[in-house]
């Protein structure tokens, strides 16, 4: 049985990746600050340390999905500097740091490291700089290690998806639309995810989008 690990895992798009890959036969250790099998707050790169170093020990990796990410869209003079860094360290230094500590293991399964950036990545949008420079900067880490790792047959895969419906947006000012093919689904990204490992070629970087595009401002 092959394994994998998956940030993110407690909700939204992390979540119905690992239920995704649970009924492909995968083993899931997912990663999340409230529940999983690894219990972390992707913040504190100490104790990520620790607890992966602890898991490699015993077990090797066959995909890693960089999935955990979070938002704020605000003029960039209004951002607090714990904002700053919270997107920072969860949005890319997680995702850098935990493919540092998983490389060696998934050279040795000849593994998959799928990175789940937006497509935020891929435009430049009003009050999203801080959020597009860190989803930016995963997406180029990505098409940049493939190159790296193509000799050692590793597969590299950047995922941009568009509005999701999902709880990533509670907090946030604005919504997708519930309209049909107004939004995407975190099944329609774990079906994405399921497709690129299944792809005889590899899929560096792809983009899926609703085929409508309309969002809700909230009151």
């Amino acid at each position: 049985m092959k394994t994998a690990l998956v940030t993110g895992s407690s909700s939204g798009i992390g979540k119905a990746i690992c239920s995704e890959l649970k009924s492909n036969g995968y083993e899931v250790h997912g990663i999340s600050r409230t529940n999983g099998e690894i219990i972390c707050d992707l913040k504190d790169t100490k104790a990520l340390q620790l607890k992966i170093k602890e898991f490699l020990k015993t077990t090797d990796v066959d995909l890693l999905v960089n999935c955990a990410g979070v938002g704020i869209f605000t003029p960039h003079e209004e951002l607090k500097l714990e904002q700053i860094e919270t997107l920072i360290d969860v949005n890319l230094k997680a995702p850098i740091i935990l493919t540092n500590l998983c490389l060696r293991s998934l050279k040795k399964t000849k593994g998959h490291i799928i990175n789940v950036s937006s497509i935020e990545a891929t435009r430049h949008s009003k009050f999203s700089a801080l959020y597009t420079a860190t989803k930016s900067g995963l997406r180029d880490f990505s098409l940049a290690l493939f190159e790296e790792l193509r000799k050692a047959e590793v597969r590299v895969t950047n995922i941009n998806p568009d509005m999701t419906q999902t709880a990533f947006f509670d907090e946030l000012s604005f919504e997708p639309s519930k309209k049909q093919n107004a939004h995407l689904r975190p099944e329609d990204i774990a079906k994405t995810v399921l497709h690129v490992m299944q792809s005889p070629f590899v899929v560096t970087d792809i983009t899926v989008r609703a085929q409508k595009f309309e969002i809700i401002r909230k009151k």
